[in-house]
């Protein structure tokens, strides 16, 4: 990939990022405005001593002036405290995203190919890569706003002694940084290159040695340096233009640090001679010498060095995202049947019914050969919009029937459809599948804040997230405004471990309300909650657009569903709550025990 390509793939994300920090960037620029007070005071100071001071014989003058210069420094040191939190609250936010970034890749990846090898370079995009990115990034934000508000401070106090210094001074200074950004394109470019063609010797190498004995034996020796040679030549050829572009680097980062000083004393008789004060020639030299060419150094060193790094650790976090498996048209999902099937017309006049949300046709699962079948020939249509409740006793494979919904399992016999298309994605599809959402009976819960827990299922695959308006509405139809409120706001602080399991519970729902997936599955999702609260929230995600089939545990669960599917271990038998007492004796039984439990 092409530096420019490179650049294309990571500049919107930056741009995004920093967008959404305006306050921190705000207060991050406020603190370095008032440090740029030290260099203005750090030259004007030394100038207004020598003039008004010690040359016109005032030594207390003098002094003073050089107090004030030195208070300079101590507001310097205190504006630099103010910077260093302005920059925790940029800093650190781009590493959490990094790190929730890193989880979803991986997870993804999991998800899409259970069966491969575990992803390795997690751990290291984790880890080293993400604190990489955090002190790269955090480098290279210090010394841009050190270099920018140090050349405001210098340049005010020039312009306040005598704006010829600035044409003295500019000139050569701005020659020499255009000279040293243009060598950055080229020298990266020159380093991708030369880090491929490393590896790509290394790999050679390594290969060649495991079968080392073979080709000596073969007389091989000639083929196999043909094939390391020209590798050995192109990394020869590519450390040699590295070198001369880091010598022409060099020479530019030396005209931009040292042109100004040479220009300014050249031009010494010539400003003298014409008004300026030795006052203010020093105190010009102050601020070539003493602020902007250090600020420039260390600028030029970062953007040669940290920039670089940066730009290639943030490529591995910006893969493109992952295509759904069939894009939609017209709000279809692709691979649906459409109405008429391929090639047949459909009649305008009369509407398409819409596609089943799931269905079971001849489904038979078992875990493992010998084993008895949970389910045997399930025959099952799940209509689009409809609440779905599945009943029947422990272990008797209602959690089985949601994870082949959701894809996690693959039927013994038969087919599994979401949406007119097989349950399980193919093996190249990466990222969570957009058509349903699962929630298990163990809610899922992170350390986070309360809009990442509500945020992290209807994210799109541009990272957009629902507004306020939308998470206040979630939490109002769910009745988590107590709860919300609590932990002090969508930006509060979440921490598991001091939420209850019903707690818990509630903010996953509250997630999986705010999905877009069409259909929704929760295995017991419910089952830590209060019965009023149960209520509330199954109302409020059977009215959300789309399908919902709960694993109920409470007669009132299944009373409220559309229709209950009751699995007894021999047959399934579907129905509505009022009809099914006199079609299955085991939901009869159920809800006799339910009420039963209750009046107890």
């Amino acid at each position: 990939m092409t530096e420019r390509e490179t650049w294309r793939r990571v500049a919107p994300e930056g741009r995004r990022f920093l967008r959404g920090h305006k306050g921190a960037l705000g207060r991050l620029a406020a603190w370095s405005l008032l440090e740029s007070a030290q260099t203005f005071l750090g030259g004007y100071g030394v100038a207004r001593a020598l003039d008004d001071g010690f040359l016109a014989g005032r030594t207390t003058i003098g002094l003073a002036w050089l107090a004030a210069a030195g208070a300079g420094a101590l507001i310097g040191g205190f504006a630099l405290r103010g910077v260093f939190a302005g920059l925790s609250d940029l800093v650190e936010p781009l590493r959490d995203g990094l790190v929730r970034r890193a989880v979803r890749q991986a997870l993804a990846r999991a998800v899409a190919d259970p069966a491969r090898a575990p992803d390795a370079g997690a751990v290291s995009r984790l880890t080293q890569q993400t604190e990489m990115a955090r002190d790269s990034f955090a480098g290279l934000v210090l010394t841009v706003r050190s270099f920018v508000f140090t050349a405001v401070g210098a340049f005010a106090g020039m312009a306040a002694l005598d704006p010829v210094l600035l044409l003295i001074v500019l000139p050569p200074l701005l020659l020499g940084m255009a000279a040293f950004l243009a060598t950055l394109r080229p020298m990266a470019s020159v380093q991708r290159r030369s880090l491929d063609t490393d590896e790509a010797l290394a790999d050679r190498v390594a290969a060649l040695g495991e079968g080392l004995r073979d080709v000596v034996a073969c007389g091989g020796q000639a083929g196999a340096r043909a094939r390391v040679e020209p590798l050995i030549d192109a990394q020869e050829r590519l450390a040699r233009t590295l070198a001369r572009w880091a010598a022409l680097r060099t020479l530019a980062l030396g005209a931009a640090g040292r042109l100004p000083v040479i220009a300014l004393l050249a031009a010494t008789p010539w400003l003298l001679g014409h008004g300026i004060t030795a006052g203010a020639l020093a105190g010009g030299l102050t601020y070539v010498v003493q602020a902007l060419l250090p600020a420039l150094n260390t600028l030029m060193t970062a953007l040669g060095s940290a920039g670089t790094r940066l730009l290639v650790v943030l490529e591995r976090f910006c893969e493109p995202p992952p295509s759904p498996p069939g894009a939609c048209r017209t709000g279809e999902w692709a691979g649906a049947e459409e109405p008429g099937g391929p090639g047949e017309p459909v009649d305008p006049g009369e509407p398409a019914a819409p596609a089943p949300a799931a269905e079971f046709r001849g489904v038979t699962f078992a875990y493992g050969p010998a084993a008895a079948p949970v389910l045997d020939g399930l025959d099952l249509e799940v209509r689009a919009g409809e609440h779905l409740a599945v009943v029947g006793p422990s272990g008797i494979g209602k959690s089985t029937l949601t994870a082949l919904l959701a894809g996690m399992l693959p039927p013994g016999a038969g087919t599994v459809l979401v949406a007119g298309a097989g349950a399980r994605r193919e093996q190249d599809a990466t990222g969570p599948d957009p058509r349903r959402t699962l929630l298990p009976q163990q809610a899922y819960v992170f350390t986070g804040s309360v809009r990442d827990n509500l945020t992290h299922l209807s994210a799109g695959p541009d990272g957009t997230v629902p507004g306020d308006a939308e998470l206040r509405c979630a939490i109002g139809s769910l009745g988590l405004e107590g709860l919300v409120e609590r932990l002090g706001g969508l930006e509060g602080e979440v921490s598991p471990r001091l939420l209850s399991r019903g707690e818990c519970q509630h903010l996953a729902l509250a997630a999986a309300y705010l999905s877009p997936a069409p259909l929704l599955l929760l295995d017991e999702a419910t089952c830590h909650l209060d019965p009023r609260t149960e209520e509330r929230a199954e109302r409020a995600l059977a009215e959300r657009p789309g399908t919902l089939v709960v694993v109920a545990h409470r007669v009132s669960s299944a009373a409220r569903a559309d229709r209950v599917l009751v699995l007894d271990g021999t047959r399934a038998v579907c129905g509505t709550h009022a009809e099914l007492p006199a079609l299955s004796p085991l939901y009869r039984d159920l809800v006799g025990g339910w009420h039963a439990t209750a009046d107890g």
